[in-house]
């Protein structure tokens, strides 16, 4: 897929929301303009959704990445290369997920943070399993976060029921602007895009892994079972809080 974006300057769409601010290097879109946004963007292509990220918001713009497979890096690096790409180490952490954080980032020449959590004289998971990704995942966040307007994910409303109404674009609860531009797209949609482009993928996925996390709290998922099912398997969990705060 040739991607050949030019700037987005027109001031509004079809819905009337403003799609940016060229001459505001510090974009101020109310919650309904967003609203309105997110709507006009569901027919848009993910590449279009994230120029209109990078117009409005680079360089005070950020993407986080699990490394399950490097589709959105794939994608926002072909619009903006220097883009900054967060990965939370959270010390926990298959060993085949590190690898393919570094093989992404030399391929990519990737402009990466690592969000290292300090080492615990106790393991966290075990000693206080309900606050652990609060503490060693949305706070990391929130250190990444500071000073930057807007973020994107890969988040997709395919991967389980509690993501299904997912917005593309929205407010979080820290009032930066959260992007999701591949949240319309399928698990096949993804597999394409992969098989396309010759995307990096975390090996684990090709063992029974769609959806990667700590290696404590993730376990394979039998077919049938919704892509997160391997997510905090046996507790009431659905969301570690990085698309909820």
């Amino acid at each position: 897929m040739a991607i050949t974006e030019s700037r987005i300057t027109s001031l509004t769409a079809a819905s009337g929301a403003r799609l940016s601010l060229a001459d505001s290097p510090h974009p101020d879109f109310t919650d309904a303009e967003l609203a309105e946004l997110n709507a006009e963007f569901e027919r848009l292509p993910a590449s279009k959704v994230i120029q209109w990220a990078v117009d409005n918001f680079a360089p005070h713009l950020a993407m986080t990445a699990s490394m399950t497979d490097a589709v959105l890096i794939d994608l926002a690096t072909k619009v903006y290369p220097a883009i900054e790409v967060v990965f939370i180490d959270t010390g926990y952490h298959f060993p085949e997920t590190l690898a393919t954080v570094e093989e992404v980032r030399r391929h990519y020449g990737l402009n990466l943070r690592m969000m290292t959590v300090a080492r615990q004289s106790e393991e966290l998971w075990q000693a206080d399993p309900e606050n652990c990704c609060s503490a060693v995942k949305v706070g990391q966040l929130d250190r990444a976060l500071a000073g930057k307007e807007a973020w994107m994910s890969g988040l997709r409303r395919g991967e389980a029921d509690t993501r299904a109404a997912a917005p593309i674009v929205s407010r979080d609860l820290r009032g930066l602007v959260k992007i999701n531009p591949i949240a319309t797209w399928s698990a096949a949609d993804v597999d394409a895009y992969i098989a396309d482009h010759d995307i990096i993928v975390n090996p684990l996925t090709l063992q029974g892994y769609p959806s990667i996390g700590c290696m404590p709290c993730t376990s394979p998922v039998a077919e049938g079972e919704d892509a997160r099912a391997g997510r905090w398997r046996g507790k009431d969990k659905t969301e570690c809080g990085l698309h909820i705060a």
